[in-house]
């Protein structure tokens, strides 16, 4: 089944053999005073996922590449900054069965925890680059104002309505940070394969599907 897999916007070259997909339980057990032991169910925790990339020194027949060959620095370069970044990444997976039909597809907002590099002379002096991803998970801080004086009653920030004619036009999509094609697809259009629409429309702007930025005004289909 052939598939592409994209971090961060970067397409690795050559799908890795297997994906490894650990979901972790935070389920606690404890003993009673009596002496018996129960278990405490937890949510789960969040899910890691573990992968082999291979990165060719030379241009392989059954590697793809989005704009040409690139060496492994290009992409140990990329692999640095999506760690130094300290912000959630995409990691997408497509899938297509025979006949290109679309099977599920994997679209996550991930962290870059790790990475080891090993160099095998034995294989021709390609890379293999072993990354550890974890699932990242949105959260955000709620803030509650409290009165300055004694008795003072606190009060909602009052909410700009925004008026039919600043209303964004529901055929473009502005992008945001941590936006790709594969997600804006997804969520707007229903189905991420769809991405290939947007990006033939956007052809103007995009020269590559896989690196988009925030402030680009998208047309949608």
């Amino acid at each position: 089944m052939p598939y592409e897999i994209y971090l961060g916007g970067l397409r690795l070259p050559i799908p890795p053999s297997k994906i490894q997909m650990k979901v972790k339980g935070q389920n606690k057990t404890m003993n009673l005073i009596n002496g018996e032991e129960i278990n405490i169910l937890n949510p789960a925790g969040l899910t890691e996922i573990t992968l082999d990339a291979l990165l060719p020194i030379r241009r392989y027949p059954f590697a793809s590449y989005e704009d040409g060959f690139e060496p492994p620095e290009y992409f140990l370069d990329a692999f640095e900054q999506m760690k130094n970044e300290k912000t959630p990444i995409q990691f997408i997976v497509i899938r297509e069965g025979p006949g290109r039909s679309s099977f599920f597809d994997t679209n996550q907002k991930v962290s870059l925890e790790d990475y080891d590099i090993t160099e095998d002379a034995e294989e021709g002096g390609d890379i293999t680059v072993s990354l550890s991803l974890k699932v990242y998970q949105d959260y955000g801080i709620a803030v509650i104002p409290l009165p300055q004086e004694p008795g003072e009653e606190i009060t909602a920030a009052p909410t700009e309505e925004r008026s039919a004619e600043t209303a964004p036009s529901p055929k473009v999509y502005t992008v945001v940070r941590g936006d790709c094609l594969w997600a804006i697809a997804k969520r707007i259009l229903g189905n991420g394969s769809r991405w290939r629409e947007i990006y033939g429309l956007n052809q103007d702007k995009i020269k590559n599907p896989n690196l988009i930025y925030p402030g680009q005004v998208l047309v949608l289909p």
